[in-house]
């Protein structure tokens, strides 16, 4: 089995230097029959010889993901190849003065140009790919304006003003969140809560939604994460999960994602989660709605749907009236998920009025339009964990400590005082009892509290906890006093919830969160997980939706 190397800890140049190998490697692969010209356009334009880009097909096509394609000398200690201060002058003299001029010149004379230089001062010349490496570090946008002028600058960096539009099905997806026009009541008391977020997906080209995720807290990565999920996993288990029998064939990467500014669409594990997976990002620009006209006007489509509902809020306080929203609320969170799932499904059917048919029919189309099919992942259930947030760890001897908690699993034994440098640890923000290590052969371990009396907490439980004892000026390193918090709070709480909304929003928030990412919990399936003692993991038995954050 082949690994895929640790994409967390590559430095930038590697990684662009993968990202951009995978989109050349990826065209060359979807061909029938590849003929010469095709593998030396490849070579010529990756600066590879022959030899070196079979190679990394065949890796490719073991693996198809971005970190497979990754420099040989990845993960290198930074700076082991550091030229000398003399070379970098001379290489960033020669950007300045000669590659950033309107004669564009190409990488090989922008190379023989500083060797010309390091020649005549009598320093060390650097080597092509480390020129390249320099290149790969500059603003794009500055380049193109140094090399093509403001105006070709300005068409490839910023969108043309007016809307995306899109010919296939899966060239653009736009995604955005919304507060919900209605308030949902919690499952045990059936009284109201609050109103839920929508994480939202449409496909451009057919108005098909392409996804979405409902959730009580307010708009993270781990919400988007969820988002992205749910777009690209087949919906067939999910519906038939929920009871529902209807046709919702999108699913796959598609090729573009179009998002707004927001904090969440611009995070790490969001943009490499996507290069990983050979998913373009695109953001639109600051006050420009315009550019996200598809996903706000299915956004009011279905905003206008949830005002018949009971506990409606309406769109203002005028068109309220005297209505007491929450005095009507009647519905949970998992019946608004099915409602909006079958509304969904409605709305697909219906006549679209700008296309003049549905979007069923619109997406059949688009999809034949497609010169490539649409591809998907090789692994549904690892997926996932591209996308979850993520820090840095050492393994010492005793494991792995992350937010004052101590991980350990018998597989940690042979990193423990061998590996020196930090493992990139993911953590799913609705159930710490689980962190995800990602090994140097680029494997993912799941690894569990040192402790397995430990209960499954949320990270926004395990902040209350240290926060309270910061306040009484207690340790914040003893983890038996941050379990007992925790255990306390959840007393007093649960005590509370007959009394207060506030107290029974945090029981729902927690119920959902933890008995949602439970491993063996997920709607699509009855059969039992396997084991998590059993090494390798089995990610097919990882659910892969209908996860509830809490952060």
């Amino acid at each position: 089995m082949v690994h895929e190397p640790d994409k967390d800890t590559v430095d930038d140049a590697a990684w662009n230097e993968a990202v951009a190998r995978e989109a050349v490697i990826r065209s060359l692969v979807s061909l029938d029959r590849p003929g010469r010209s095709d593998f030396f356009r490849a070579c010529h334009k990756l600066g590879l010889k022959r030899t070196r880009l079979y190679e990394l097909i065949r890796t490719y096509r073991e693996h198809p993901v971005t970190s497979s394609l990754l420099p040989r000398s990845a993960g290198t200690r930074q700076g082991s190849r550091r030229l000398p201060n003399e070379t970098e002058a001379v290489i960033a003299g020669a950007l300045r003065d000669f590659y950033s001029t309107r004669q564009k010149p190409s990488i090989n004379r922008l190379h023989k140009e500083i060797r010309r230089l390091c020649r005549s001062r009598g320093v060390r010349a650097p080597s092509w790919h480390a020129v390249k490496a320099r290149i790969a570090t500059m603003d794009p946008a500055e380049l193109a304006r140094a090399r093509e002028g403001s105006k070709a600058a300005r068409d490839r960096f910023r969108p043309v003003p007016g809307e995306y539009t899109a010919e296939c099905a899966f060239d653009v997806v736009q995604i955005d969140h919304t507060l919900v026009d209605v308030i949902v009541v919690d499952r045990q008391y059936r009284r109201p809560l609050q109103r839920p977020w929508l994480t939202l997906a449409i496909d451009v080209a057919s108005r098909m939604v392409a996804g979405f995720y409902l959730t009580l807290e307010a708009p993270s990565t781990a919400s988007v994460a969820l988002a992205i999920q749910h777009i690209v996993q087949p919906k067939e288990s999910w519906l038939a999960g929920l009871g529902i029998d209807a046709e919702w064939p999108i699913s796959g990467f598609p090729d573009t994602i179009h998002l707004d500014n927001a904090k969440e669409f611009r995070s790490q594990a969001l943009r490499r989660g996507a290069e990983e997976h050979g998913i373009e990002l695109i953001h639109r620009p600051v006050a420009t709605p315009h550019y996200g006209g598809h996903i706000e006007r299915l956004i009011g489509t279905m905003m206008g749907a949830v005002h018949l509902l009971p506990g409606t809020t309406f769109s203002d306080i005028d068109e309220r009236g005297g209505y007491d929203s929450a005095a009507n609320a009647t519905m949970t969170m998992d019946e608004l998920e099915r409602w909006m799932a079958l509304e969904i499904t409605r709305y697909h059917a219906d006549r679209h009025g700008a296309l003049g048919i549905p979007p069923l029919a619109a997406w059949h189309e688009a999809a034949v339009r497609r010169v490539r099919p649409v591809r998907h992942p090789h692994d549904l259930a690892g997926f996932m964990i591209d996308f979850l947030p993520s820090v840095d760890r050492l393994v010492r001897r005793d494991g792995i400590h992350l937010f004052g908690l101590r991980y350990w699993d018998d597989v940690l034994s042979i990193w423990a005082g061998r590996v020196d440098r930090p493992l990139r640890v993911s953590y799913d923000p609705r159930d710490l009892s689980r962190i995800f290590v990602r090994a140097p052969d680029g494997k993912r371990w799941p690894i569990r509290f040192a402790d397995l009396r430990r209960p499954p907490i949320t990270l926004g439980e395990h902040r209350r906890a240290r926060t309270a004892l910061r306040e009484r000026g207690l340790a914040l390193v003893d983890e038996q006093l941050i379990f007992d918090t925790i255990e306390a709070q959840r007393a007093l709480v649960d005590e509370a919830t007959v009394r207060t909304k506030a107290a029974r929003q945090l029981v729902e928030k927690r119920e959902r969160a933890l008995g949602a990412a439970a491993p063996n919990k997920s709607p699509a399936r009855t059969e039992p997980a396997q084991a998590d003692e059993d090494r390798p993991i089995d990610w097919s038995k990882v659910p892969v939706y209908a996860v509830e954050e809490w952060s």
